[in-house]
């Protein structure tokens, strides 16, 4: 399982034309999940990300979470962080979990998140999204399991 987070000012997500989700100050998390990942690894995640340390305390020191600043989450199914181009220049898939898996995965850890306390909006899972996102920082941090 990867997931890559960037703390945001604000996002908006829509498909289809049609806007799904829109969050404001909090994290992006573009979320992946591989072949045999576990119910527990996205139950990790998910903690992780209601606890994962990017936003500034009083002293502007990266000591706050999410969670701690009220802020949201606007987690994205994104099979693509499994794209492998190691040989050649067309990404191969292989190591993705196949969709009804992965999508299973993806709701759980959408789940947990909220029961962590942080408010949490997805995407439409293998749908052709388009993401507008105001990057603060810029902090982008990558976390595999």
């Amino acid at each position: 399982m990867k997931f890559v987070a960037q703390r945001v000012l604000r996002a908006t997500l829509t498909a289809g034309g049609q806007l799904v989700s829109e969050i404001g100050c909090g994290l992006v998390v573009y979320f992946g999940v591989g072949v045999g990942d576990t119910e527990e690894k996205a139950v990790k995640c998910a903690e992780k990300l209601a606890n994962l340390r990017v936003f500034a305390d009083e002293a502007g020191k990266m000591n706050r979470s999410v969670r701690d600043i009220g802020g949201e989450v606007l987690l994205v199914s994104q099979f693509t962080l499994y794209g492998d181009v190691r040989r050649g220049n067309r990404p191969s898939f292989d190591g993705a979990e196949e969709s009804e898996r992965a999508n299973a995965l993806y709701e759980l850890a959408l789940t947990h998140l909220e029961e962590c306390g942080v408010p949490v909006k997805g995407g439409v899972f293998g749908a052709d999204m388009q993401i507008e996102q105001l990057n603060d920082g810029p902090v982008t941090v990558i976390y595999e399991l």
